[in-house]
Formats: C-alpha cells, sequence, structure tokens
C-alpha cells in the first residue's frame, strides 16, 4: 500500500474521529447567517425579534444582542401559548463562578461570535481561563438540546459551580420540580414544558419569578473540555411524553447536530441542483437557503384543531398563527421541492375542514377559543395545481386518488353557490352576506376593483358580489385543466373529457368578456359580462399564468407588463398600475405594494407564452430590487414597495419564499 493511500485513510479516520466539522458542510456554510435572529424580548409579546425552529416545532429561539448577553439563547418563544409569546429573555442561561464564588467570566465582553445556520445557532465565548461554546439543534418538533462546552485554556487545574437563574413573563405558567426536571404547566395550553440538565443531578429552586438550578460542579485540568447538555421540551398532550423523554435519554448531542447538518445539506444540496440555469451563481444558492430557512422557521407538526402539519403565513406576526387555503395552496407548491409529505400534510390540513357541500374554509386555527376558524368564506381555486404539482414531484398516485373526489366536490362548490346568474362564470363571495367578507374571498381584501361593488343572494349562506371576477375564472379554468390530468393518471376517461369539453366553453369566455382590446388587459366585469371594470391590476395576470388567454391577448398584455410607467415598476407586477389614480405603494396592501404570488403568476404566464427573456428581466428585478431579498440577515418580507423596494408588512413571510423558490427553481 502506497504513502499517500495510507495518510489518505489515516486522514479520513481522524476525521471520522472528531466528527464533522463545520467546514464539511459547504452550503451550511456559505448560506449562515442569512436571518438575524438578534434581539432583547422585554415582555411576553414583543414582536421585534425573529426565532429560529426547526422539525416544525411549536418553539423557537434566537440570540440575545448587545448588552443583554448572556450565556443561553433568547426564549423560547412558545407557539404553544396565546398567539406566540416569549417564556423569559432567556429561560436556559448559564452562569458560571469560581471556588470564590466569583463570576468567571463576563459574557458581554467574551462573546466572539453568534452564528445560525438552517440546521442549528452557536455562540462562542473567550477570555483568558476559559473558552466556551454554546450549540442548540432540534432533536425532534418537541425537544430542542442545549450544548456548552467549556474549555480550560489556562495552565491551572480550575474548579467551576454552574447554575442557571430566570424569570419568567408569564403569570399563567406554573413550575414545579418533576424528578430531575424542571416541569411547566400553563393554563392556557395543553402543551407542556420539560427542563432536563442531562447526565446531571440538579438542584432545582422554584422562586415566585421562575426558578433556579445549580448543577454538579466541574474540574477541569488544562486543556480539558468539559460539556453540559441541556433539553428543552415543549409537548403537547396529544403526543407522547414517555416516548419523548426515552429518545432524549437515547440520544447524544453530537449525532443530533451531525445528522441534522447532514440532512440539511442533502436537501439544499438538491434544491441547488434544481436550479434554472441562469440561477446558478452561489448568490442564489445562499438564497434557496433563506427561503427554505423561512419557510421552516414557520412549519408546525399537527397539534389540536391542526390534524396536519404545515406552514403559518408567519409566526412572526400575532393574528398568522393558523392555515389559510390559498396560503396553504402556494406553500404547498413550493415545500413539494423539498419534502413531499409536507407538502401532502398542508393540503390536507385544509381538507380535513372541508364541509359536505365542498366548501373549504379560509382559515384554521389550533386552538378556537383563541381565534375561531373563519367559515365567512373560502379562498380562490388553486387547490388542484397544488395538488398536481405535487403529484409531479413525488409522483404518488394514491394522493391523487385521494384528493379527486374532494377536489371535485370544492370545484363544483363554485358553480352551485357562487355563480349567481348561472352563466357559467362564477363570483367572489361569502357565507354570511357580507360585503368584507365577499372581498377577503378574492384574497385581495382591499382591491380597486371592488370599491363600488355590492352583494347579491344565491340561496341560504350563499351570496355574491355583483360582478365576475377574471382571477376567480381563470383559476377555475387551471383547477379543470389539473382535473382532467387526474382523471387521466385515475383511468377515468369520461370524466377527462367533460373537463376538457368545459374548458372549451370557459376559454372562450374568458377571452371575449374579460378582454379590452383597447388597453390591452384583462379586468372584472359587472355581473352581466356588459362593463368593463377598468381598474388595471395584477388579477389580469391570471388568465396569462391558467393559459386562457389568446397568443394576441398575451402579447398585447405584455406591454403593459413591460412598461415602467404602469407594470415594470422598481420592484416589477404590483398590483394595482402604478398610473392609476388610486395607485398607493405605501400602505396600500392591494392598491399597489407588490405580493410576490401575482408577480409570479404574471412573470410565469409570460414564460408559458414564450417570453423567457421578458420573463428573466422581471425576475431579476424582483430579486435584485426588493430590499433585503439577497442581503444576509434580512427577511423576507409579506409584501414590497413597488417604486423604493422596501420591504412591507410582516416579517419571514411564507408565500413569499415560496415564490421566490419557485421563481429560481425550474418547475420539473
Amino acid at each position: 500500500m502506497g504513502k499517500k493511500k495510507i495518510l489518505f485513510i489515516l486522514a479520513s479516520f481522524f476525521i471520522v474521529q472528531l466528527g464533522w466539522s463545520q467546514k464539511s458542510f459547504p452550503i451550511l456554510e456559505s448560506a449562515k447567517n442569512s436571518i438575524n435572529y438578534k434581539g432583547n424580548p422585554t415582555n411576553a409579546t414583543e414582536r421585534k425579534s425573529l426565532a429560529f425552529s426547526d422539525k416544525g416545532a411549536w418553539f423557537a429561539f434566537g440570540f440575545l444582542d448587545g448588552s443583554e448577553v448572556q450565556a443561553g439563547f433568547s426564549g423560547p418563544f412558545l407557539m404553544t401559548e396565546q398567539n406566540g409569546v416569549w417564556l423569559s429573555p432567556s429561560f436556559v442561561s448559564l452562569q458560571l463562578k469560581d471556588e470564590n464564588k466569583q463570576e468567571i467570566i463576563n459574557w458581554k465582553s467574551a462573546l466572539v461570535a453568534q452564528n445560525s445556520y438552517n440546521s442549528h445557532l452557536e455562540q462562542e465565548f473567550k477570555n483568558e481561563k476559559i473558552e466556551i461554546k454554546q450549540q442548540l439543534v432540534f432533536l425532534s418538533a418537541h425537544s430542542a438540546l442545549q450544548k456548552t462546552s467549556i474549555t480550560n485554556k489556562s495552565g491551572k487545574v480550575i474548579t467551576l459551580f454552574p447554575s442557571y437563574e430566570s424569570n419568567i413573563f408569564l403569570d399563567d405558567l406554573q413550575l414545579s420540580k418533576e424528578g430531575k426536571a424542571l416541569k411547566i404547566v400553563s393554563t392556557k395550553s395543553t402543551a407542556t414544558g420539560y427542563i432536563q440538565f442531562l447526565n446531571n443531578n440538579p438542584e432545582i429552586e422554584i422562586t415566585k419569578q421562575g426558578y433556579k438550578a445549580q448543577t454538579e460542579k466541574l474540574v477541569l485540568k488544562p486543556n480539558e473540555t468539559k460539556e453540559i447538555v441541556i433539553a428543552q421540551t415543549f409537548i403537547f398532550a396529544q403526543y407522547s411524553w414517555k416516548n419523548e423523554n426515552e429518545a432524549i435519554a437515547k440520544t447524544a448531542f453530537n449525532t443530533v447536530l451531525n445528522n441534522t447538518q447532514k440532512e440539511k445539506e442533502k436537501q439544499l444540496g438538491q434544491l441547488i441542483d434544481k436550479k434554472k440555469s441562469i440561477y446558478k451563481d452561489g448568490v442564489y444558492s445562499d438564497l434557496v437557503a433563506k427561503l427554505v430557512l423561512t419557510l421552516q422557521n414557520n412549519t408546525r407538526i399537527a397539534a389540536e384543531g391542526l390534524k396536519h402539519g404545515g406552514l403559518f403565513p408567519s409566526y412572526n406576526y400575532e393574528w398568522f398563527h393558523g392555515f389559510w387555503a390559498w396560503d396553504s395552496w402556494k406553500h404547498a407548491v413550493a415545500v413539494a421541492n423539498y419534502d413531499g409529505e409536507l407538502a401532502k400534510n398542508q393540503m390536507r390540513a385544509l381538507f380535513d375542514y372541508q364541509e359536505p357541500n365542498g366548501f373549504i374554509p379560509d382559515c384554521i386555527y389550533r386552538n378556537n377559543l383563541l381565534e375561531e376558524n373563519n367559515y365567512r368564506n373560502t379562498k380562490a381555486p388553486l387547490a388542484a395545481w397544488a395538488i398536481w404539482k405535487i403529484y409531479e414531484k413525488t409522483k404518488d398516485v394514491n394522493f391523487i386518488k385521494e384528493f379527486y373526489p374532494k377536489l371535485k366536490s370544492y370545484h363544483n362548490w363554485w358553480y352551485k353557490e357562487r355563480d349567481h346568474d348561472q352563466d357559467g362564470l362564477c363570483e367572489f363571495g361569502s357565507t354570511d352576506g357580507t360585503l368584507i367578507a365577499a372581498k377577503w374571498e378574492s384574497g385581495m381584501d382591499n382591491a380597486v376593483r371592488f370599491d363600488d361593488s355590492k352583494i347579491l343572494k344565491n340561496g341560504e349562506k350563499a351570496y355574491s358580489l355583483d360582478q365576475e371576477s377574471v382571477d376567480l375564472n381563470s383559476f377555475l379554468y387551471a383547477e379543470k385543466n389539473y382535473l382532467n390530468k387526474m382523471a387521466e393518471v385515475l383511468k377515468l376517461p369520461q370524466e377527462a373529457k367533460k373537463w376538457k369539453d368545459e374548458n372549451v366553453t370557459l376559454k372562450a369566455k374568458i377571452q371575449n368578456q374579460f378582454w379590452d382590446a383597447a388597453t390591452g388587459w384583462f379586468y372584472d366585469t359587472t355581473i352581466d359580462g356588459k362593463t368593463l371594470i377598468k381598474a388595471m391590476g395584477c388579477e389580469g395576470y391570471s388568465p396569462i399564468w391558467s393559459e386562457a388567454a389568446t397568443a394576441e391577448q398575451v402579447k398585447a398584455a405584455k406591454g403593459n407588463m413591460l412598461d415602467t410607467n404602469s407594470l415594470n415598476t422598481f420592484v416589477p407586477l404590483p398590483t394595482l398600475a402604478a398610473n392609476h389614480p388610486k395607485f398607493k405603494p405605501e400602505g396600500g396592501y392591494w392598491r399597489g405594494p407588490v405580493w410576490l404570488d401575482q408577480s409570479y403568476f404574471g412573470i410565469n404566464g409570460l414564460e408559458k407564452y414564450g417570453y423567457t427573456n421578458e420573463a428573466n428581466e422581471l425576475a431579476h428585478k424582483l430579486i435584485y430590487n426588493a430590499e433585503g431579498v439577497l442581503d444576509k440577515g434580512t427577511s423576507i418580507r409579506e409584501n414590497y414597495q413597488p417604486v423604493t423596494g422596501k420591504g412591507l408588512e410582516a416579517f419571514n413571510f411564507s408565500w413569499s419564499a415560496s415564490h421566490y423558490l419557485m421563481l429560481i427553481l425550474e418547475d420539473k
């Protein structure tokens, strides 16, 4: 055996023995700190800082910042409680004293680094005597592990006395000792917390404000390292604490961390391989990691009223702690690129609440004592699109078999409950007869096209707006196409033909009724179909995306989409044309700001009609001109100011991340 081969084997052996270093994960390393998790919670409901979670957990952590730095991570931020609250500034924060009861390190001045990865959080401290490294990784959806490695850098033996002390923000929690664990019970949640100092016999004291814990002393020889591992668990009653506790006891921290790093590196590597050729540069690989991390932070396992896992629109916004219908359809399409089961469950979560007549509620929540599920309206029909895209990625025929009848029922519901004049063109509406809920059903709550709308009664719990919407009927056209494909997969030729025949008729209606040749755009019309409601908005992209438009219509519409005075703004394809008198680029919600889903529909529509260069030009502006999208630390926002690019509304927004991901990846 040659010397080179022997050296290679020895080197490989030492790498295995030492464990995987961060440099073994180049994608994770390149994309580190893509979202800024630094902040100092000062009360339970503060929303100034973001937090990291994984595995679908209902709790999250961050970094303490500046003068508040401690040897612990901020939080946890508990989504098990209310609409998300901070338990404490840092519930598990280490204090280290020497034999003279003196603090051996000043955490603020000794801080060396704080780094976040898609896999974990870590921070390092250092002074002339000791070096400390803390890492936090999620073992499961129920438990996170926090390891503190303490290394003696002095030339003498040192004895350290680790302790923990924390005050909590919440007065609805009861802390107690259960064996060697600190137990946390809430009057407002069925989730129970357990803090365990693993391989240790802690002395735990419950205080009026929180708790104190003293763990066993550490004696460190020069250059010796010792570790403290703590498990933080928050587990809902529907899951087994016994099983989770057994899993914690069997687990080695380094194994969990290495496995998580390998899993994330592989996940991101596979996504990077799917990037379109124009996005091969490394900056887009880092963006992919940021987008997936955004979705990861919003992912939740099934809990209580949410019977399947899925994604919040944003955990950082108080009123988004649930699943919304059309958000879910969009999340599922993006997530199918890297987690087919999560994508399937996101769809199941809403269909769990499908009513016998086919209706899907607008949104559902974990705890209806906090917020009631919204049955006042549904959302635009994009479910069949999502189901088909999941099928394309997973090739799971049983999934199509599971959903095809449900999708038929949902699709047919629109024609039964939302076609006031029974002319084959539907209207947005509500179940409670209110105008506001009818506008919500479109998803474009305050769009200019609805400024003069009125409500009409169709039947019991069935009301329509007095206008026929181009986007709704374009989405129904797309649904028929996807249902046709599903029927073919399921070998139902008569049903496949029915969907195809229906679409011939619908396509002609869309091309004729909603199109205005004079301005080169698609608009809503009055319910009789005779008058166009001329507000040039993002709904006009929908016949292009659904491929219901003629080639000549798309060519004309493209002129508006590329016009810098109209729709080709600094961040392109706003919800209302910039030259409309009611254009309100900031604070306008659906009257100007750019929403990524609508921009995606426009860009993807151009691609479908062969306008690849024009689509790429708009996508480039959408990526580069929206504030912070490519920057380290800046989170993905709910929408963007079309003229300045400023990020608006909620932080860490799922459907924005979803559609950026769709833009960058090949749709295969």
